[in-house]
C-alpha cells in the first residue's frame, strides 16, 4: 500500500514530532497493569482498571511512532499491519488452540458451544462485540463467562491498531502545513466525544457500554495526546517523582476504591487513565526515589516482556482451576498456584513464539501469511468442534415423547415408566442453554407505527376452528413449544406478541419505573382489541425472584379487565421456578441425582397461587396451574421423564414444554368446552 508521507522542512513541523528514545518505565508500568489485573481476577474477583492502561499506553506508543513515520518517510500501512498483527497473534492463535484442547477434556458440555463461538471471535479480533451482544440479547444474557472472555480487550486492541494509522494518516495528508496541530485538535475532539458516549452509554446500559469500542476510543486518544505533549512538559524533576508515586497508588488503589467491573468505562474510568498519564509524564526521573527506578528494574521490565502472554494465560487458567476444583473462589494456596502456571506459560510462550518471531526477519506478505494461518487454523478447529457438538445434540432431539422420554407426562398421575428410567437426558448438555423454541412455524414482522411490537402470526391454518394470542414475556414464548402442535392438530391459529423481560401488565414488572414494558403492552392491547382473538393466553402469576415471591400483580388484572371489556378470553398460566443458578448447569457439574441441584418445593411454590386469594378477577380469566408438573409433592426435580426442565436460571427447555402439549391441551379443552 502506498506510503503517506509529509514534507515539514519548510513548516519545522518536523521538529514537534515525539522523539524516540528508550522508555524502561513503560515496560515496568505494563508489568504493574497486568500484575493488578491477575491478581483483582485470581483472589479478588473484582476488574483492577489495568487494562484501562494497557489502552492508553498503546495510544502512547502508537500514536508517537505513527506520527514520526507520517511526518518523515510515510506511514506504510501494510508493514506497520503485519509488524503489529505478527506480534499480536501468534500468542493469542497458542492460547485459543490450547483452550479448545483442554475445553473439550475439562469443561462440562453445557459450556462447549458457547466457548467455540467465543474462541471463533477471539481470533477475528471480534470477541467485545460477542460480549456486547449476549449483554443486550435477553435470551443469551446468562452464558457462563468463557474461559476466553477476556479477550475483549485484545479485539478492541486490535481495532485501534487498524483505525488509528489510517486517522493520522489522513489528519496529517489534509492538514499538510500544521498537521502536529490539527492531530492534536482531532484526538482532543475524537476523545471527547468518546468520553462523553462513554458516560451516557455507561448509564443507560453499563454491560453493552463495557464491551463497546467506542466507549474505549478516549483512552486510546488520551495516550495519542500523551504522545504529542510528552516532549514539551518540562516539571521540576521533585514534581515528577511525586507525580510519579502518585500515579502508581492511585493505579492500585482503583480497584479497591471503585467497582470497576459494574461502573465502568464512563467518566469514572479517567481514574486509571489518569494515573497511567501522571507515571508517563513523571518519565525517567533519574532520581533514587523516584517510582521510575522501580520500574526500570529488571525483574520487573521482565515481567513487562510478559506482560501480553500472562494476560493471555491468566484467565483461561483461572477459569479451568475452578471448574476442576468445583469451585467459585480460588484460595491463597490456589490462586498462587493458577498464578505460578499462568507465568510459567507466559514465559515458555515469549521465548519459544513472540521472540523467536520478533528476532525473525520476513517481508510483509509472509508475515500476513503467516497470520492467515494462525487465525485459520483456530476458526476451522472451533468451526469443526462445534458441527461435531451440534450433530450429535441433534440425534436425541426427536426423542422427546417416546418410552424412554416422557417429560412432563411422567408426573401424570399414574404414569409408569415402560423405557429407562436413567436414559440419556434431552436436550443434550452442550445445546440445553439455546433450546427455545422454534419460530420457523410463523411469520413475524414489526407492527408498521411502531418500534418493537413484533407480531407472529401462525402460518398453518387460513380458515381456523379457534385463535389464540400468545401475549407476555419470555416465559410465554417458551409456551409456543407446547402449543403449536396442539394447535395445529385442533386446526387453530396461534399467534404471538412477546417481548423479554415484559409480562403482560400495565406496568412494568421487570424494571420498574421503565416505560418500555408498559408501552408496548398498550400497543399489544390495542392490536388485540383490533384482532379479536378467541383467548389470550398469558402469565397468571410472577416468580420475580428466587424463592417463594409469586404474586399476581395488580397490573395483570388490569389487563385481563381491559379485555374482558372487549368479551376477549383470558387463559393464565401460572408461572414456573425461578432459581438462583441454572439447575441443569448443575447437573452437568454433579449430576442428575445430586441433592444441590434439587429445590424445596415450599421454597418455591405456596400451597395455594396468589390469584386464589384475590376477588377483583374478571369473569373472563381461565387459571391453569401446571406446578405439579415441574415439581413433585416436596421437590423441584432438574429433571423429569429423563428431560431437563430448564435450559438457564428461569426458563424451561423447549423440550419440557413440548411434552407438556398433550397436558396443557386437555386442561385447556376442559376448562372452556372447546371441542
Amino acid at each position: 500500500m502506498s506510503p503517506v508521507a509529509v514534507d515539514d522542512r519548510s513548516t519545522g513541523a518536523a521538529t514537534g514530532a515525539p522523539a524516540r528514545r528508550h522508555r524502561p518505565e513503560l515496560q515496568g508500568l505494563r508489568a504493574l497493569a497486568v500484575a493488578l489485573v491477575v491478581v483483582y481476577h485470581v483472589w479478588l474477583g473484582r476488574v483492577s482498571g489495568g487494562v484501562d492502561v494497557f489502552f492508553v499506553i498503546s495510544g502512547f506508543l502508537v500514536t508517537a511512532q505513527l506520527v514520526r513515520a507520517a511526518t518523515g518517510p510515510g506511514i506504510r500501512f501494510g508493514a506497520h499491519w503485519a509488524r503489529t498483527l505478527k506480534r499480536l497473534v501468534p500468542s493469542s492463535v497458542v492460547v485459543l488452540l490450547s483452550v479448545l484442547v483442554a475445553a473439550v477434556a475439562l469443561l462440562p458440555e453445557n459450556r462447549w458451544l458457547q466457548t467455540a463461538r467465543e474462541i471463533g471471535a477471539s481470533a477475528l479480533f471480534a470477541q467485545n462485540w460477542q460480549l456486547a451482544y449476549d449483554a443486550v440479547d435477553y435470551y443469551a444474557q446468562n452464558n457462563t463467562a468463557s474461559v476466553v472472555q477476556h479477550f475483549w480487550s485484545l479485539a478492541i486492541q486490535g481495532q485501534f491498531h487498524l483505525v488509528w494509522p489510517l486517522l493520522v494518516a489522513l489528519v496529517v495528508l489534509v492538514a499538510r502545513d500544521r498537521p502536529l496541530r490539527a492531530l492534536f485538535v482531532v484526538l482532543a475532539v475524537v476523545s471527547a466525544a468518546s468520553l462523553a458516549f462513554s458516560a451516557l452509554l455507561t448509564a443507560a446500559d453499563q454491560p453493552f457500554a463495557y464491551f463497546h469500542s467506542l466507549t474505549r476510543v478516549w483512552e486510546f486518544g488520551a495516550g495519542g495526546l500523551l504522545a504529542l505533549l510528552v516532549d514539551r512538559v518540562d516539571l521540576d524533576r521533585r514534581l515528577r517523582v511525586l507525580l510519579g508515586w502518585a500515579g502508581v497508588v492511585a493505579l492500585v488503589s482503583c480497584g479497591v476504591a471503585m467497582d470497576v467491573g459494574s461502573r465502568f468505562p464512563g467518566y469514572l474510568a479517567l481514574w486509571p487513565v489518569l494515573a497511567a498519564c501522571a507515571v508517563v509524564v513523571a518519565g525517567s526521573t533519574g532520581s533514587p526515589h523516584g517510582v521510575d527506578r522501580w520500574l526500570s528494574a529488571r525483574p520487573v521490565t521482565y515481567l513487562g516482556d510478559l506482560s501480553f502472554a500472562l494476560y493471555l494465560w491468566h484467565w483461561p487458567v483461572l477459569v479451568f482451576y475452578l471448574v476442576v476444583r468445583d469451585r467459585t473462589v480460588v484460595g491463597p494456596l490456589g490462586g498462587g498456584f493458577v498464578i505460578a502456571l499462568s507465568l510459567l506459560l507466559a514465559a515458555a510462550t515469549h521465548h519459544l513464539v513472540e521472540e523467536p518471531l520478533r528476532r525473525a526477519r520476513s517481508s510483509t506478505r509472509r508475515s500476513y501469511a503467516l497470520v492467515a494461518a494462525g487465525v485459520v487454523a483456530v476458526l476451522g478447529a472451533a468451526t469443526a468442534w462445534n458441527a461435531v457438538v451440534v450433530r450429535d445434540a441433534e440425534r436425541f432431539s426427536t426423542l422427546v415423547g417416546d418410552r424412554d422420554h416422557p417429560g412432563a407426562i411422567a408426573r401424570v398421575p399414574g404414569f409408569e415408566y415402560t423405557g429407562a428410567e436413567d436414559a440419556v437426558l434431552i436436550p443434550s448438555q452442550a445445546v440445553v442453554a439455546k433450546d427455545w423454541p422454534d419460530a420457523s412455524a410463523f411469520d413475524c414482522a414489526v407492527k408498521p407505527g411502531t418500534e418493537q411490537l413484533q407480531v407472529c402470526e401462525s402460518t398453518w391454518t387460513d380458515t381456523p376452528a379457534r385463535t389464540l394470542t400468545i401475549v407476555g414475556d419470555s416465559h410465554m414464548y417458551l409456551w409456543s413449544a407446547g402449543l403449536v402442535e396442539v394447535a395445529k392438530r385442533r386446526n387453530w391459529a396461534l399467534d404471538m406478541m412477546v417481548l423479554g423481560g415484559c409480562p403482560y401488565s400495565t406496568r412494568s414488572e421487570t424494571y420498574p419505573g421503565d416505560d418500555r414494558c408498559r408501552e408496548w403492552t398498550d400497543q399489544v392491547t390495542g392490536e388485540l382489541l383490533d384482532r379479536q382473538p378467541d383467548a389470550v393466553v398469558t402469565l397468571a402469576t410472577r416468580n420475580a425472584r428466587p424463592g417463594r415471591t409469586e404474586t399476581t400483580p395488580d397490573g395483570f388484572v388490569e389487563r385481563w379487565r381491559q379485555l374482558d371489556d372487549a368479551g376477549i378470553t383470558v387463559l393464565a398460566f401460572r408461572d414456573n421456578p425461578r432459581y438462583d443458578s441454572s439447575p441443569s448447569a448443575c447437573v452437568a457439574l454433579r449430576g442428575r441425582d445430586a441433592d444441590a441441584c434439587t429445590a424445596a418445593r415450599g421454597d418455591i411454590y405456596a400451597e395455594t397461587p396468589p390469584y386464589a386469594d384475590r376477588a377483583d378477577i374478571s369473569p373472563n380469566v381461565f387459571f391453569f396451574d401446571f406446578a405439579d408438573y415441574y415439581c413433585d409433592a416436596l421437590t423441584c426435580p432438574p429433571v423429569i421423564g429423563n428431560v431437563l426442565v430448564h435450559l438457564d436460571d428461569n426458563h424451561l427447555t423447549a423440550t419440557f414444554m413440548e411434552s407438556m402439549a398433550p397436558i396443557a391441551e386437555e386442561a385447556v379443552l376442559t376448562a372452556t368446552d372447546w371441542e
